[in-house]
């Protein structure tokens, strides 16, 4: 049977698939024809998508370059989403040079790596679709105690920016993806370990300029957007998704500081697809 929809006969490799935005992005293009590789590194988490169909999953450690080369090797992708990523809490006193290296690695070093494993048979093909998340903290706001993360995201951009830029008459185009505040597995465990989760939700809620978080269904459908011949045209950009955040005078985002404030202990690098 053809599969038909704004994806059909492509194929979609997606990192972090197991949970949150990537999940949803799994499902979203596999619902738009693609046949979708969705990877993780948490097998259990993969398990829930093993009998959707149009998707195949197999795990990947993004932090190891033969991993990420055998990986693509075997989805030869048409569209890359580059989705792993994780949080570190903390001004840049807090920060440590571990969790340092870690976001730099596990936030910008893997995209780095796949982008670069995808490229050549994306333009031997003529066509190509890279997608990377990145934020709104990042070089678009300075979101309060989130310096590592917002210092990764910020390379991010610059990754997506410069790919763009170099293969803007191949074919290939390369966006990024930069959400606000998306409910997730990840914002869940924050808000819990603050003590008292439905204080915290409220409190961070009423912080939002739409009066509410954005959901995981709404950033993919950006993904399958940036991955479809509908945006053929769309290359090298940082599309903010975040409910007005970046639009609010730079006073109101300091607003954010006291939500923002909790344990570093909430952000244990366990699970790479929590973001």
């Amino acid at each position: 049977m053809t599969k038909t929809g704004r994806l059909a006969g492509k194929r979609a490799l997606i990192t972090a698939a197991g949970q949150g935005i990537g999940r949803a992005t799994a499902c979203a293009m596999a619902a738009e024809g693609a046949e979708v590789f969705a990877t993780d590194i948490n097998e259990d988490a993969l398990a829930t998508l093993a009998t959707e169909a149009g998707i195949t999953t197999f795990t990947i450690d993004v932090l190891d370059c033969d991993s990420v080369t055998a990986g693509v090797k075997q989805a030869d992708p048409h569209i890359l989403f580059n989705c792993a990523g994780f949080v570190h809490h903390g001004t840049i006193f807090e920060a440590t040079e571990d969790e340092w290296n870690f976001a730099h690695d596990l936030n910008v070093r893997s995209m780095f790596w796949t982008s670069r494993a995808v490229l050549p048979a994306m333009l031997k093909r003529g066509t190509g679709s890279i997608i990377n998340m990145s934020s709104v903290a990042s070089s678009v706001i300075g979101a309060p105690n989130r310096f590592i993360y917002g210092v990764t995201k910020a390379a991010v951009i610059g990754l997506t920016k410069s790919i763009a830029s170099d293969y803007v008459d191949t074919g290939v185009r390369c966006n990024a993806i930069c959400p606000g505040t998306v409910m997730s597995p990840s914002l869940q465990d924050r808000l819990a370990a603050t003590g008292d989760y439905d204080k915290a939700e409220k409190a961070f809620i009423a912080r939002q300029p739409m009066g509410r978080f954005g959901k995981a269904e709404e950033i993919a459908a950006l993904a399958v957007y940036l991955g479809s011949n509908d945006s053929a045209f769309v290359t090298g950009q940082a599309i903010n998704i975040d409910g007005g955040w970046s639009g609010q005078p730079a006073d109101q985002d300091r607003s954010q500081l006291a939500i923002m404030n909790w344990p570093q202990s909430v952000y244990t690098p366990i699970l790479l697809s929590k973001q």
